[in-house]
This record gives structure tokens, C-alpha cells and sequence, in this order.
């Protein structure tokens, strides 16, 4: 898969790029019943809300069939290649929940700046690409972002360990009110099996999720081979180590393994 000019265009200009109807409802549903297997697993990979109920499962890609294939998939990969112009390792794999009722916030912050300060990132030559395993919208805790916030470069933050069960770099409400201002805010929505790819500098949040509605997305934080981590203060599940680049899997990877599995039923 190949993004466009335009699409190129928009990503540079705005610092995401939001692409409805990228997967098939059953390639999403054999990631969906996936990633409910692993939250219901107990690993130290899967973190949990003070509720109990799971936030984010770390590395699934390590130990989950479904989820290796979607880690070297060509529609994710693809793009990110192009966008940053060459062969691409994966600095981290995680399966966010927004569960219903019971999703927590995720606070302002820039990915890259906690990849830097906490992994040794040497720059901003990394970036995300989603994929919504469920219908996501205004109602259900949807990504925010602070458009163009990438071209302000890394900002100061605070190391906040107490809001969530996820430390995080955050920023306070004056730089991301200043932000606000000048490029507005958004929050792409969409059915499930659509992508999203934003900047590792790009500004953003999500809110509680309070509705009867579930909110997962998958994201693939991937980056250059040659501006690989350096500092390995973190476990290997959330900063990996290893730097080989992807290869890409046969762009029907996904629903050879829903066949293999009707077969086995």
C-alpha cells in the first residue's frame, strides 16, 4: 500500500493522516478476538486499570499469531516506510482498550518525547500507525490531536506518576492551551478497520470512556533501523531491542489465518 501525494501532503502539513475502511470486517474480527484472549490472560505485559480491567497489552505481536501477522502487515508497514524513507524495526507494539464504562484517560503528551527521554531515541525519525478494532467515535474516548503541534518540537513535560496506571510524559494545560489555539483540536473517528498514522512530535490525548461502548485500536510505533533506541532502562515488552527491519507479510496474511482457522472448528 502507497499514500498518495495528497495524502503525503496532508501528513507533513497537519501531522496525521486518517484512512476510513483500510481492513475488512473479518480481518477485524480476527484481530478483535484476539486481542480479547490476550487481556484476558495474565502477563506482566498486560497492564490494567485500577478497576482491573485491561488498558494496554504490551508486545502482543511476541505472542499472538494474529497480532504477529498485523506487526509486519504491508498496509501498515508500507506507509511508514514511504513516510520516513526506509527500513523500519518495531520500538513498540501495543493493543489500547477504552473499555465501557471503565476507560481511563490518557494524559497531553508526544510520544517521541517520552521515546527520547526514557528509550535514547536519538530523533523524531519514528512515527504511529493505527488500526481501530472497533467503531470508534465522538462518544467512546477517541484520540485528540492538536494539529501541526509536531512542528513545535519537543516540549517540556512532566514525568506524571500518579494519574493513571501508566507513567507518562505530560504537558500542562498552558503549552497545550497555546497549542489549541493556533491549530485547533481534533478527533478522527471511524468504523472499525480504519488506520490512522500520526507524528512521534504530534500533540495528543484521549478522554475517559464513559459510554456502554468499547474503544480498542492496535498501534505500531515504528522506526528507523538506523535511529534505533540506545538506553534500555525500560523492559524489552515496551522498548524493544530488536532493530532488525520488518518484512513484510503477504497482504492476505490475515484472512489465510481466518480460513485456517474455520477449517480447524
Amino acid at each position: 500500500m502507497m499514500l498518495t501525494e495528497e495524502q503525503v501532503r496532508h501528513y507533513e502539513e497537519e501531522g496525521y493522516l486518517f484512512m476510513p475502511g483500510q481492513f475488512t470486517t473479518e480481518e477485524v474480527r480476527v484481530l478483535r478476538e484476539a486481542a480479547d484472549e490476550v487481556y484476558a490472560t495474565d502477563r506482566k505485559e498486560v497492564w490494567r486499570e485500577s478497576s482491573g480491567i485491561a488498558r494496554t497489552a504490551f508486545a502482543a505481536h511476541t505472542y499472538n499469531e494474529a497480532h504477529r501477522r498485523l506487526g509486519a502487515h504491508p498496509r501498515l508497514v508500507g506507509p511508514v516506510e514511504q513516510v520516513l524513507d526506509g527500513p523500519v524495526y518495531m520500538h513498540q507494539y501495543k493493543i489500547n482498550a477504552k473499555a465501557a464504562f471503565d476507560g481511563e484517560v490518557w494524559q497531553w503528551h508526544q510520544d517521541f518525547g517520552v521515546w527520547h527521554r526514557d528509550d535514547g531515541m536519538p530523533e523524531p525519525r519514528a512515527l504511529n500507525i493505527a488500526l481501530f478494532l472497533d467503531d470508534v467515535t465522538a462518544a467512546n474516548g477517541p484520540l485528540l490531536f492538536l494539529p501541526r503541534s509536531h512542528r513545535a518540537g519537543v516540549l517540556d513535560a512532566t514525568h506524571d506518576l500518579e494519574t493513571t496506571s501508566y507513567p507518562l510524559w505530560t504537558l500542562d494545560r498552558e503549552m497545550v492551551t497555546r497549542l489549541a489555539e493556533r491549530g485547533g483540536c481534533v478527533a478522527p473517528t471511524g468504523p472499525a478497520g480504519s488506520m490512522l498514522m500520526f507524528h512521534s512530535l504530534l500533540v495528543h490525548a484521549s478522554p475517559p470512556n464513559i459510554s456502554p461502548m468499547p474503544r480498542t485500536i492496535v498501534y505500531l510505533s515504528l522506526c528507523l533501523v538506523e535511529n534505533h533506541i540506545t538506553r534500555f532502562t525500560r523492559p524489552e515488552w515496551i522498548a524493544h531491542r530488536d532493530f532488525a527491519a520488518i518484512e513484510a507479510l503477504p497482504d492476505d496474511c490475515l484472512l489465510e489465518l481466518a480460513s485456517a482457522q474455520v477449517a480447524a472448528e
